[in-house]
């Protein structure tokens, strides 16, 4: 019997109660017909692009957004028959939904764990009351607190937490309270996402930045979070992913591994067969290709051609430049081995003299076959990455 390939699906619902301050993600508040209609929609364009895929199996999903949890759980069920219609879904795969504290409750988690889903990713970014709405998010710490217990009690065992560091308001002191709070949970979240707010052009941020902590002080934040987590026994596996053992996201490893995936919705970006590409961000024409007269049409590959956009052809430059930028995110590195593998080429070859003169610089290492960041180097990460870039 002929293996299957392994592929990823990322599903992203566009929508939200209001937008945060630093926000620049495809979202927006929306009415609730819109928000029906864009689920069904979803649906027909995950059925099309099934039949374009019928040699591999899906190992992850992920519902983003936006707030993933904003829609009615029975469209989030609807969405995940669609999936298995649609697709051949391994037993085991790891399937996850971003959650907001104040956007579910007890029967939406359990309608959720009842329909396949086996990880929960709660966007917290603080447990300060202050520093939450200085980022104008719409929960409180009490909220987040109800959602986690709701979750626990549904049955999920899997829980990543966002949290956020250099924010207005924040101080060191109130980095290791947050994460004192997080880790004195009965159970604690099996994975914690934590990253530096960045401001986006297009924000309100942007329009009217705040004061914010300077980048020593983010450096010492994103120290005390690994000190913490690690004596907590948590593994940094990757530049801003903590995870106890057996717990990292098998979904995000897939991007930084290279790994094919398929987005759907407006936005979602897609890897596939070394071709990058995007759906249509304008959620109206998305609409209008996937509802109405088009509902009545046949399920066919030229559907989800409509709505690609952005369409390229990795070049095997950009292959290794991606190779390199994104697999030194993850803490065991690249190997040499793979790349060899991979692209026929030795790295000392193509990169030459390069990982030398990081190495004598203390940003990275070499252990055995692998090349990592060093401590110093995932400081200044994007520096030692932009060394890999072809001219």
């Amino acid at each position: 019997m002929k293996t299957k390939r392994p592929l990823s699906i990322y599903i992203h619902i566009p929508f939200c109660v209001r937008k945060c301050l630093y926000c620049d993600f495809l979202s927006a508040p929306a009415s609730g017909e819109t928000m029906e209609a864009y689920a069904s929609c979803l649906c027909r364009e995950i059925e099309a692009a099934g039949k374009l895929y019928p040699d591999h199996e899906v190992r992850t999903v992920f519902f983003g957004g936006g707030t993933p949890s904003i829609l009615k759980k029975e469209r989030i069920c609807q969405i995940m028959e669609a999936l298995r219609r649609a697709f051949s879904l391994a037993e085991d795969a790891e399937i996850t939904i971003e959650v907001n504290p104040g956007t579910v409750d007890a029967d939406k988690l359990a309608a959720y764990y009842a329909a396949g889903i086996n990880r929960l990713s709660i966007g917290v970014q603080s447990l300060q009351e202050n520093e939450l709405q200085a980022l104008g998010r719409i929960h409180s710490t009490k909220e987040f607190f109800q959602t986690y217990s709701m979750a626990i009690k549904s049955g999920f065992n899997n829980i990543n937490v966002d949290l956020m560091s250099a924010i207005p308001e924040q101080t060191l002191e109130s980095c290791q309270d947050t994460l004192r709070q997080l880790l004195s949970l009965d159970r604690p979240p099996s994975h914690i996402s934590a990253y530096s707010l960045i401001i986006e052009e297009g924000t309100p941020f942007y329009e009217n930045t705040p004061v914010l902590p300077d980048e020593e002080m983010d450096r010492l934040f994103y120290k005390i979070t690994n000190d913490i987590l690690k004596a907590a026994g948590y593994h940094r596996y990757e530049i801003s992913n903590y995870a106890r053992e057996g717990c990292e996201c098998r979904h995000n490893r897939v991007y930084w591994e290279r790994g094919e995936y398929l987005g759907f919705g407006i936005g979602a970006a897609s890897l596939m067969q070394e071709t990058r590409f995007s759906n249509i961000r304008d959620l109206q024409t998305y609409l209008k290709l996937l509802s109405g007269e088009a509902a009545d049409r046949p399920l066919t590959g030229q559907l989800t051609e409509h709505l690609r956009q952005e369409v390229s052809h990795l070049t095997e430059r950009e292959q290794m430049e991606e190779f390199m930028f994104l697999g030194l995110r993850l803490t065991e590195g690249v190997s040499k081995k793979h790349f060899f593998k991979t692209f026929g080429k030795k790295f000392t070859d193509v990169y030459p003299g390069i990982s030398e003169k990081l190495i004598r610089e203390g940003l990275l290492v070499q252990e055995g076959d692998r090349l990592k960041l060093t401590e110093l180097g995932l400081d200044v990460s994007n520096r030692v990455m932009a060394e890999f870039l072809f001219d």
